[in-house]
């Protein structure tokens, strides 16, 4: 017996099958000239060739020897994940700190003060990066790491905060009131019932944070010294000066790791939605 559930109901007209084959080809083709480009650069990094170019004579791991072998690429990588971590660290504490207090209280200006807290997600990497410039240079850190830090944290801290504040519209607020009956303080309370519920939440803010932080350049163009030269102006350095297929490798670890970053966050954001449906 055939227990198979038709695609289509019995009054679907000839026009709305044709729309529904029509739609889903169309997105896979929209999702092909998206992916193409990335995916493309994959088999260069492991062509024998100095030249980026198809199609690939032979196939070697040679630009991967050349990019661990190298001192500028492994200074690069070193400050990425020296930047990078301690930014994210910045970010994650002050967005959810934000997202909390933000979420508790209603008060005059609270809608101007959301926009001022994620203008760094809207305003041009450009003017960012100038300001930033023109705001450190009197104090002398414009080119260190802790200038460096701190201007990724404030640029990763919006999505802190977006995700945070996302998490928080399905928290209940009686689960804290129990808490403060039972003798909790505020920031007991915190740690023991509102940190682990809108922990998905602050994890996958984190990642953006984090992802934002590892992919920067125009911040850093303005900001980094010689010595906080991180893997996205190494990078930029790279192709304006001479393209070698080492950045075609480096590429290639960066989709690796940025896929890596999407299924954790898909992942986090199964588990948000398993728990907001088990409420």
């Amino acid at each position: 017996m055939n227990t198979r559930t038709p695609i289509f109901p019995p009054h679907t007209s000839t026009a709305e099958r044709v729309w529904f084959y029509a739609h889903r080809l169309l997105c896979a083709l929209v999702l092909v000239f998206l992916l193409l480009p990335i995916l493309v650069i994959i088999p260069l990094s492991f062509s024998d060739s100095t030249l980026l170019l198809y199609p690939i004579p032979s196939f070697s791991l040679k630009w991967y020897h050349a990019l661990f072998e190298s001192a500028d690429w492994m200074r690069a990588t070193k400050n990425s994940f020296i930047v990078a971590p301690s930014a994210t660290l910045i970010a994650t504490i002050l967005g959810t700190l934000a997202a909390v207090g933000l979420h508790k209280v209603s008060f005059l200006g609270k809608s101007l003060l959301m926009a001022i807290l994620i203008s760094p997600m809207i305003v041009p990497l450009v003017v960012v990066g100038v300001g930033i410039y023109l705001f450190y240079a009197p104090y002398g850190i414009a080119s260190t790491y802790t200038g460096l830090i701190l201007a990724h944290a404030a640029l990763g801290a919006p999505f802190v905060l977006t995700t945070v504040l996302a998490t928080l519209q399905v928290f209940d607020d009686n689960l804290l009131r129990a808490a403060y009956s039972l003798g909790a303080n505020p920031i007991k309370a915190f740690f023991t019932v509102t940190l682990p519920m809108i922990a998905p939440g602050v994890i996958a803010g984190a990642l953006f944070a984090f992802a934002t932080s590892f992919d920067e350049v125009v911040v850093t163009l303005f900001l980094a010294g010689p010595e906080q030269v991180t893997l996205p102006r190494q990078m930029f350095t790279g192709i304006r000066e001479n393209i070698s297929p080492v950045i075609a490798a480096v590429a290639t670890i960066l989709i690796v790791f940025s896929t890596g970053l999407l299924l954790t966050l898909e992942w986090l954001r199964g588990r948000s939605q398993m728990a907001a449906t088990a409420k």
